[in-house]
């Protein structure tokens, strides 16, 4: 099947199997009508049509459900951008959409020297393309490898390890502490008799938070973020999060409030630190149902929040896309940052222009040196993830925290969801069909992280080279 911004696919469905792209390049036309009613010079006038640049959609961490490449396909390709993903392989959900087409993931434990070759080739067989990191560890890697990549690649230019900097959670409270922006105080052990002492001695409940993606956590499944409320739960998140190759763990105040009080800003940022196209919103609900990414997001002003965020870029002369969290202290009436990802986030397609931009698509039109267009946010919008949104509701029903017209009324002005449109469908039901068959694995891995954490502590080993660098 073939539709806007998707190139014929090859016999095994869109992502070959030795990992090139099949089918012909210079089907789709960047420079067609739709592009142009976004698109537009600074007089207003239509700008003229711009040769085919395709995207390549950068993911080097396994999640199928990531629904961050399929967000950026449909963005992009309704605007009739050619988008290629790295994906997990042909049967992943994402795979299924009218828009875009996939090429494989490299293995598990794939060096860095191996990424870089494989996306060299993928560069030379695509012609120059706009590169789009949507986790961590490839944002990091894009960072490190920029040299080498830029033959092949668009991608912002930013300062020498700033992603890195910015992406470590350690390092990232430390910037705060130097702007004067305020945070969450935090705590960095280096090894479980200091959670233990933390434990018996320190503020509970306390936030467990991984530092960095790019340090393996002992338990592959364990969440980024755990609420411990008591020493035991402390100790038990802990020996899931923390990675046998460095101490990656940092405890940090806990906030009160729900999740109604995260505020995330995402942007996009010229070469001279500009926001060429920003949008603020608050958290309604959230994966855990706790902590963890969107479930349900509003789109809502917030001055202080898009200030401090500015602040911050300019401080550091940031470029790219930045999606920024912070929560709400109604104890002093501050804005706390809690963390930065400098990359594009998985609710990205909760910011919407009322042109219909978002950061994707200014990132593509900066870097194809295309005029951005200014426009307002859709304030008001709401963005849902659905499968993650139903357990997280189910989760504080049960709580009593939340009843059904509650839950009914959350759901107006949602204007857009991460799985389902309507007119490309697969990939909802494809995502539908694999977690119904995931659920028995699910249950066993949480039996299995339940057992880890009361377990004795593994000693640790000698530090390894990871394939972050």
């Amino acid at each position: 099947m073939t539709g806007p911004g998707r190139r014929h696919a090859g016999k095994d469905g869109g992502v070959a199997g030795n990992g090139h792209l099949s089918g012909r390049r210079g089907e789709v036309r960047v420079g067609s009508r739709r592009l142009e009613g976004l698109v537009q010079s600074s007089n207003g006038s239509a700008a003229s049509a711009i040769p085919s640049v395709p995207i390549l959609v950068l993911k080097q961490r396994r999640d199928l459900f990531h629904h961050g490449g399929l967000a950026i396909s449909r963005s992009a390709g309704a605007l009739g951008i050619e988008v290629v993903r790295v994906q997990e392989h042909r049967w992943a959900p994402c795979s299924f959409s009218r828009y875009g087409r996939g090429v494989r993931m490299l293995p598990e434990g794939a060096s860095s020297d191996q990424w870089l070759e494989y996306l060299l080739e993928l560069g030379g067989e695509l012609g120059r393309a706009v590169l789009v990191p949507i986790d961590d560890v490839g944002a990091v890697f894009v960072d490190d490898h920029a040299s080498d990549l830029r033959q092949h690649f668009l991608f912002p230019e930013r300062p020498p390890e700033l992603s890195r900097r910015l992406a470590d959670k350690r390092q990232m409270h430390d910037l705060c502490l130097e702007l004067g922006i305020p945070t969450p105080r935090c705590v960095f052990p280096e090894s479980e008799g200091d959670v233990i002492a933390h434990g018996r001695e320190g503020e509970l409940p306390v936030v467990v938070k991984r530092i960095d993606g790019w340090h393996p956590s002992r338990d592959p499944q364990a969440p980024s973020v755990i609420i411990a409320h008591s020493p035991e739960e402390l100790v038990g998140a802990y020996r899931r999060m923390e990675s046998d190759q460095a101490p990656n763990v940092m405890l940090q105040e806990y906030i009160p409030g729900g999740s109604e009080s995260i505020w995330m800003f995402n942007g996009y940022f010229n070469e001279r630190s500009e926001c060429l196209f920003g949008a603020t919103g608050r958290k309604l609900r959230q994966q855990g149902p706790r902590t963890g990414p969107t479930t349900l997001g509003e789109c809502v002003a917030s001055q202080p929040v898009e200030e401090a965020t500015k602040r911050l870029a300019q401080a550091h002369g940031y470029r790219g896309i930045i999606d920024i969290g912070f929560r709400y202290d109604r104890r002093d009436d501050t804005y706390k940052l809690l963390d930065v990802n400098p990359r594009i986030g998985g609710s990205f397609r909760l910011f919407v222009g009322e042109n219909g931009m978002d950061v994707a698509r200014a990132l593509y039109l900066d870097l194809t040196g295309q005029p951005v267009p200014p426009t307002k946010p859709r304030y008001g919008r709401r963005w849902l993830v659905e499968p993650y949104d139903t357990v997280a509701s189910l989760q504080l029903a049960r709580a009593g925290e939340l009843g059904l017209p509650g839950w009914a009324g959350s759901l107006r002005g949602v204007q857009e969801a991460a799985w389902l449109a309507w007119n490309d469908p697969l990939p909802f039901l494809a995502m539908a069909v694999r977690m119904l068959l995931l659920l028995p694995a699910r249950r066993s891995s949480r039996r299995a992280a339940a057992r880890m954490s009361a377990a004795p502590a593994p000693e640790r080993e000698a530090p390894v080279a990871t394939g972050a660098r």
